[in-house]
């Protein structure tokens, strides 16, 4: 199921696997196309942001060389990790991945093992959101994502995962904000980014 998911992924389709949270819809961040397809699958407003999840720190500062001073010293201290952090995006890169606010990007490097971690590997980085419809419950387990997706999609089996969503701080504006209150320690996190 790993080549499955690596091949739909690297030829611009949509694929589902499991991340430290939740299981993800994901697709390859690198192109707009195959973003538009998984928003439409979601049926997921493409206005909204999805994040970047990158395989490792080094990958996610290839993708995004703009992390460097701060944005890069936060990201070292909270990835791989629970949390999407979101950054300023001064070259706007990857617009399709940004909704409204194309000055802003939201990254995550997961804490992952297994054959999830081969998977991001072997990709570099994917487009992820929740593998779930809008409103629909954060799947802990590949039984608790939609049909709709599952019929249509390759997907890895995780076994059971926490099913909470990663922690969203927002870290472009003056201080700190927290978007959504998730998997990671938001106390933490906000002391390593002070």
């Amino acid at each position: 199921m790993i080549d499955d998911v690596v091949a739909a992924i690297k030829a611009g389709q949509s694929a589902i696997m499991p991340t430290d949270t939740v299981y993800g819809l994901v697709a390859t961040p690198y192109h707009e196309e195959p973003v538009r397809r998984l928003y439409r699958l979601k049926g997921r407003d493409d206005t909204q942001p999805t994040a970047l999840l990158a395989a490792d720190l080094d990958l996610l500062f290839e993708c995004v060389p703009e992390l460097r001073g701060r944005a890069g010293r936060i990201a070292a201290q909270l990835l791989p990790g629970p949390y999407t952090l979101i950054f300023p995006n001064p070259a706007r890169r990857y617009r399709w991945l940004n909704g409204t606010t194309l000055e802003k990007i939201g990254v995550r490097v997961p804490a992952l093992s297994g054959d999830a971690q081969v998977i991001l590997d072997r990709v570099g980085a994917v487009a992820a959101t929740s593998a779930n419809l809008p409103g629909g419950p954060e799947p802990r387990t590949l039984a608790e994502v939609p049909e709709k997706l599952l019929a249509r999609l390759p997907a890895l089996d995780g076994g059971e995962l926490p099913g909470v969503p990663s922690t969203v701080i927002d870290f472009t504006g003056p201080e700190p904000v927290v978007v959504r209150e998730g998997a990671g320690d938001v106390r933490a996190a906000l002391a390593i980014a002070g």
